[in-house]
């Protein structure tokens, strides 16, 4: 039976604090670090990863590549990686229809050191990063370890934007980078380009000054980790990049590609947006060996996203399974879904932990996020949740 504090390591957090001699910053130090549960459970769908690994052929061409590119460890690895951005940006291409330059491509360790990237570049002390909750709880940690303020909205009950709120936000606080996830993290909803575009409109002038006084446009980050689960007729950020300097979309390789150990996200966005990026990325971020890989698995593309559509029909099933069976659910573009509510949610979330099934404690008060993983696995869960539900009364 697993027993297990739900969040951050309470044991870490208690030597971070108790070290008083250490000049800790000001603002980290009862701070904790970012976790999910870590746990050996024969069900575990509580960090949206893709449930299927690459096959064998692509694990062999990721062999080949990473071994060849060992051999030239002794040099420093390409630090603009040009190839690469050209794997991705033919990928964009394909996938979301849009046509980008490679100048237009970055990338990182994970879509997080993209996002730092972003606010190390346009945040930092004495601006502010304007986002909309309930959201991925890793956005004010971007902007605490950036020295950037942190401004949050309420979405609407149905976790759609306000925008006439939103726009005025924007105008009266004049935010460095304003942060928009679609599909959002954790409800699953995905954000109607209409209203990208009103507060892409919106920031236009209305980012911080400059110390002469001048008024420039917050750059406006749609985080599209999950843009490839969205359901059919749903469209990209991605389209409105040509006519929105101030844009960057982010992506990354770890859902649909099934690519979460390789860590490597990646940002489309003007050839100037990128070029400040690489102006605080460290030196050789990227290694030869991160590079290989994710080369080999890009000339997989088309196998490594086969698994997208029957994910997206499983998540489907599972909505409709979870209101046949009484709960709120909501509509999803993302492989992951949203449920309640429940009296007490810990106790549910323990209990289907108990039966071997680890999901996720997050968003609304109230409300548990399962992810999808593979037939036999959401078998389990509903198993799970429905014997949980019985002995809840």
């Amino acid at each position: 039976m697993h027993k297990w504090r739900r969040g951050r390591c309470a044991r870490t957090a208690r030597r971070i604090s108790g070290v008083s001699k250490l000049p800790l910053r000001a603002g980290i130090e009862h701070e904790v670090p970012y976790g999910a549960p870590e746990l050996d459970v024969p069900v575990r769908l509580n960090v949206n990863e893709n449930p299927y690994p690459p096959a064998s052929d692509v694990v062999a061409d990721i062999a080949q590549a990473v071994a060849q590119a060992a051999s030239g460890l002794n040099r420093y690895p390409d630090r603009d990686f040009p190839a690469l951005r050209q794997a991705l940006a033919d990928y964009l291409a394909v996938e979301s229809g849009v046509r980008l330059a490679k100048e237009q491509l970055w990338a990182a360790n994970g879509s997080n050191e993209v996002m730092l990237h972003l606010l190390q570049a346009f945040g930092g002390p004495g601006r502010t990063c304007l986002s909309f909750t309930p959201t991925y709880s890793m956005y004010p940690e971007y902007a605490r370890d950036t020295l950037t303020g942190y401004r949050t909205l309420p979405r609407r009950p149905d976790f759609t934007l306000d925008t006439t709120a939103a726009v005025e936000a924007i105008r009266q606080e004049h935010p460095a980078v304003v942060v928009l996830a679609s599909p959002n993290n954790p409800t699953g909803t995905a954000l109607p380009l209409e209203q990208v575009r009103l507060l892409l409109e919106a920031a236009r002038g209305h980012g911080p000054a400059t110390t002469g006084g001048q008024p420039t446009d917050a750059v406006v980050v749609v985080d599209e980790a999950y843009g490839e689960f969205r359901r059919p007729g749903v469209p990209s950020a991605l389209e409105l990049l040509a006519e929105h300097p101030n844009l960057a979309v982010c992506r990354t390789m770890s859902k649909a590609f099934g690519m979460a150990g390789l860590r490597l996200g990646y940002l489309a966005a003007s050839p100037e947006l990128v070029d400040a990026l690489r102006v605080v990325r460290l030196p050789y971020h990227l290694s030869a060996l991160t590079q290989a890989a994710a080369l080999a698995a890009l000339s997989h593309r088309e196998e490594l996203m086969s698994q997208v559509a029957s994910l997206r029909s499983e998540r489907d099933q599972l909505v409709a399974w979870l209101r046949q069976a009484g709960y709120t659910a909501w509509d999803s573009d993302a492989n992951f879904v949203l449920f309640g509510p429940f009296p007490d949610r810990e106790a549910t979330w323990q209990a289907l932990l108990e039966r071997g099934v680890l999901i996720r404690v997050v968003g609304p008060d109230g409300y548990l996020r399962v992810s999808v993983g593979t037939p036999d696995e959401m078998k389990q869960f509903r198993d799970a949740l429905s014997a949980t539900t019985k002995e809840q009364g």
